[in-house]
C-alpha cells in the first residue's frame, strides 16, 4: 500500500470554498498541505461560514464561471427585492439600548476589593 507524502504549502493567506448555495467556507491564514501525486489537499484552521457577498470585491479573482453565475443571481435577487436591500442597509445602524450603568458597578467592585 502506497501512502503519499503530504507537504506543507507556505504563504497561503486565505482559502475560500464556494458552495452551490452561494455560501463560502472561509479560512484566514490556514495551514495548507498537499500531495500532488495523490491529487490530495488538506486545509486546516479556523473556518468561518460567510455569504459570497460579504467577501466582495476581494473574492472576484477567485471565482470561476460557476461562481460568477452565482454572483449574478444574488445581485439580481437583491436588485429585484428593494425591501431586502433596505433591511440589510438598516442592520448596520442598529444600536442596542444600554440597560445598566456599568460605571457604577465597576466603582462598587473596586470599593469592595480595596
Amino acid at each position: 500500500m502506497f501512502i503519499p507524502q503530504v507537504n506543507t504549502i507556505p504563504g497561503i493567506e486565505e482559502v475560500n470554498m464556494i458552495k452551490d448555495d452561494g455560501s463560502v467556507i472561509h479560512f484566514n491564514n490556514p495551514k495548507a498541505q498537499a500531495s500532488l501525486v495523490a491529487n490530495t489537499f488538506a486545509i486546516t484552521g479556523h473556518a468561518e461560514y460567510k455569504n459570497i457577498s460579504d467577501l466582495l470585491p476581494g473574492i472576484l479573482n477567485q471565482l470561476g464561471p460557476d461562481g460568477l453565475t452565482q454572483l449574478k443571481r444574488i445581485a439580481s435577487s437583491v436588485a429585484s427585492n428593494p425591501a431586502a436591500k433596505a433591511a440589510t442597509d438598516d442592520s448596520d445602524d442598529f444600536v442596542p439600548e444600554l440597560k445598566a450603568n456599568f460605571d457604577e458597578a465597576s466603582k462598587a467592585e473596586v470599593a469592595d476589593s480595596g
